[in-house]
């Protein structure tokens, strides 16, 4: 038997971990920078988590969660999505204690038994950042700036689809309008639709067949019902994204797809595509969320943006980024008893702090400096079996070629100031001549 990925995963292979180490990395900066701190919440969770929140109308609960009872009874599901679960995390740990907003951030793999396409798995990985505790449109604002941005830093073209899908006041009479709308039409809607109508009426909007399409770009505009309380939200928004030249488009159709949203609803899209399947991410409001969770009322906003398609756009607009591994120290060893004593120095080496390299396995001096040279070593530290009697290293300066030979005990502190001085010579620093 010849085994394979299941239906639906991916591999991340080598040569793509780069796009996923600097989307990573620009994740944690973000949140630093912003003041997130990460939480991780576990995979599985409790089935009606998802049931209460998510909606048991949505497709996600109804059709896509992988779900299944314990030996012990326990109604449990693979997450389809985090911001349930970081909700639970902040009401069961008393965060509403805590300054408020609380303000998280996850990087994390996601499971729905959705149709395995382009760009879209069963096991998908989602970054996202949440803000609990605060209802100020201002919060609204930095995140979508934070998604947007994060996004034309790796060299993307994007923009913000952006809508408001009311509250409990106002977002009644909306789906009453709206159902009155597709009555006329309900023969025309496609058989998800026509299941949607009276269950989930927003999802109508956002349905990706040809004539239910046509059907959402005449129907009423939630903007048109929105109360004055909604209204004022979301032009607060707006003004904020305007103040700092975010171009936005007001769009009716983005209601996201999870019961929970209230007010503000967006989408990141690439520049110049239409369409649910070009949203790299989006978020929203869901000021209900942790009340609907037993807690106290507690507003929150929040987004969450997929990585696996960040990845596959910057590989399609052929974004180049830097694949290569660098090191300053690479150590190459000739014979048995090097290559014991290499081993040693690496360690030493790198319990001290040092970016290192090494290629334990290859025999040969010259393949050893060919690899040096390729993870663009600063020096080569070379043991040989003369080096061993002697108990010496020899350095070899990778740019020009210098090689000189330092006592063994003394390695550390001489390649300490030798890539000190590197340093200072490529910020080219001067001293000032002396005042007469």
């Amino acid at each position: 038997m010849q085994f394979q990925l299941v239906k639906g995963m991916k591999d991340i292979l080598p040569e793509e971990q780069p796009y996923w180490e600097l989307i990573r990395h620009n994740v944690d900066l973000m949140g630093a920078n912003y003041g997130f701190a990460r939480l991780d919440t576990p995979v599985l969770e409790f089935t009606n988590l998802f049931k209460r929140t998510v909606g048991e109308a949505t497709d996600i609960v109804s059709k896509e969660m992988y779900s299944f009872v314990t030996a012990g009874g326990d109604k449990l599901s693979l997450r389809p999505e985090n911001t349930a679960g970081v909700a639970r995390s902040y009401i069961e740990h008393g965060m509403v204690n805590q300054p408020q907003p609380v303000k998280v951030y996850y990087l994390a793999p996601q499971f729905r038994h959705d149709n395995p396409q382009a760009g879209r798995y069963r096991q998908f990985w989602q970054f996202g950042f949440e803000a609990i505790g605060d209802k100020d449109p201002v919060i609204d604002a930095q995140l979508i700036i934070m998604s947007h941005n994060f996004l034309t830093d790796l060299g993307l073209e994007v923009e913000v689809q952006i809508n408001s899908v009311g509250d409990s006041n106002c977002r009644p009479n909306y789906l009453k309008t709206l159902r009155h709308y597709y009555q006329d039409y309900k023969k025309d809607l496609c058989s998800d639709c026509q299941e949607r109508l009276n269950k989930n009426t927003l999802r109508l909007l956002d349905c990706k067949n040809k004539r239910c399409q046509e059907l959402a770009e005449q129907s009423p505009q939630f903007v048109d019902h929105l109360c004055e309380e909604c209204k004022n939200h979301l032009m607060s928004v707006l003004e904020y994204l305007e103040e700092v030249d975010i171009k936005y488009n007001l769009n009716s159709r983005i209601v996201r797809g999870l019961d929970y949203y209230t007010k503000t609803a967006w989408e990141i899209v690439e520049a110049g595509a239409e369409g649910k399947a070009s949203a790299l991410g989006g978020g929203g409001r869901f000021d209900d969320l942790v009340e609907l969770l037993g807690g106290r009322p507690t507003p929150a906003v929040g987004f969450a943006m997929g990585i696996e398609r960040i990845v596959a756009l910057m590989q399609e607009k052929q974004i180049k980024i830097d694949k290569e591994k660098y090191c300053d120290l690479y150590i190459a060893q000739l014979g048995v008893e090097a290559r014991k004593k290499s081993l040693r120095l690496f360690e030493d080496l790198r319990r001290d702090g040092f970016s290192l390299a090494e290629n334990i396995s290859k025999k040969g001096l010259k393949d050893q400096l060919e690899v040096a040279s390729k993870k663009h070593a600063k020096y080569t530290l070379i043991l040989g079996q003369k080096e061993i009697a002697d108990g010496t290293v020899l350095i070899r300066d990778m740019e020009n070629g210098i090689q000189e030979t330092v006592d063994f005990n003394k390695i550390k502190a001489e390649v300490r100031k030798r890539l000190s001085s590197q340093v200072m010579r490529s910020l080219k620093i001067r001293t000032k001549p002396p005042v007469v």
